[in-house]
């Protein structure tokens, strides 16, 4: 294998859900492992760290405010923090990410990184959101609201499901996951006061009500959620059952309707595992395509991060 030329997004999901897993079961063990492994970024390996010039390398900086909150150590913070403050101050004049459409997104007080892909509602809200965890400055919390709230305007369908692109008419498991783990992860540290709270709330509901209906019944969803002949996918369902959780455990979902089918997706989810503790049945990295075939016929991977992270996020909800 070719070494790494940075950290990418499926190791910084993995990453930020092992600390979090660790810090709900007390595994002070773990947790020193996960930090004494950042540790070469200060020095020896800064080059793997990602630029803040893009919504998927950004998104690094929640594992650095995960470890700050764990250990009060200054530096996590400054590195988390710069990455969060980045991704809503502009492009220098003249450089190569100060285009109109970036211009035209931060005169309207969102991130110039927009590009109202369904990704970006994990990738901009967790490191927001965690910004906010982390210093309990609201501008960071309030504008991932506002956010999240032209995303839904732009991109939920009427049947509370996203396409994977406006121009690609297909509801993809992973990518309507990065949705609904983005809503949980903000409505999990929204105030309640929050102008935007609501129309979020209502998006959220009406995203896992449509999820309800289209859970097969062996308790997994599907590469293509709506398509009954495509394959279960474990990533999506990962996030889904995540979201379900999350929810439930604070009251925005009905316990006794979705509690059950949470319960399903995890029994089921488990089943992934081998002996090695790596999940199968993983959608490879997708790109969008208009055709269904394609997305049938994506790679079913094993050990991929993309999977890992979910599983780990679903255990910790489940303790939180």
């Amino acid at each position: 294998t070719r070494a790494p030329k940075q950290i990418t997004y499926p190791d910084v999901c993995t990453w930020y859900g092992a600390l979090c897993f660790a810090k709900e079961t007390g595994n002070d063990g773990l947790a020193a492992r996960l930090a004494l492994r950042f540790e070469p970024l200060f020095a020896t390996e800064a080059p793997l760290l990602p630029l803040p010039n893009h919504v998927d390398n950004t998104v690094f900086g929640a594992v650095p405010l995960e470890l700050y909150m764990q250990t009060r150590d200054i530096r996590y913070l400054l590195m988390g923090k710069h990455m969060a403050d980045a991704q809503w101050t502009p492009p220098p004049a003249g450089a190569k990410d100060d285009t109109p459409e970036a211009r035209a997104w931060t005169a309207k007080g969102l991130t110039w990184q927009t590009r109202l892909w369904i990704d970006d509602m994990f990738m901009i809200t967790m490191v927001q959101a965690q910004a906010f965890r982390a210093t309990g400055e609201r501008l960071y919390i309030d504008r991932a609201a506002k956010e999240m709230v032209v995303y839904l305007d732009e991109l939920q369908r009427p049947n509370g499901l996203f396409y994977h692109a406006p121009d690609v008419p297909f509801f993809w498991g992973r990518g309507n996951g990065w949705m609904a783990a983005g809503m949980a992860e903000l409505l999990r540290s929204l105030p309640q006061d929050n102008p935007d709270r609501p129309r979020i709330l209502e998006g959220y509901r009406k995203m896992m009500a449509s999820l309800l209906k289209h859970q097969a019944a062996d308790g997994m969803w599907r590469q293509l959620i709506d398509d009954g002949d495509s394959w279960p996918e474990t990533s999506g369902t990962g996030m889904f059952a995540f979201a379900m959780i999350t929810g439930v455990k604070n009251g925005w979902l009905d316990a006794r309707t979705y509690g059950p089918a949470v319960r399903k997706a995890w029994l089921a989810l488990v089943t992934y595992i081998d002996e090695n503790g790596d999940v199968r049945d993983v959608c490879e990295g997708t790109n969008k395509k208009a055709d269904r075939q394609y997305y049938l016929d994506r790679k079913r991977v094993t050990g991929d991060l993309h999977g890992q992270a979910p599983v780990i996020w679903c255990a910790t909800a489940l303790l939180r």
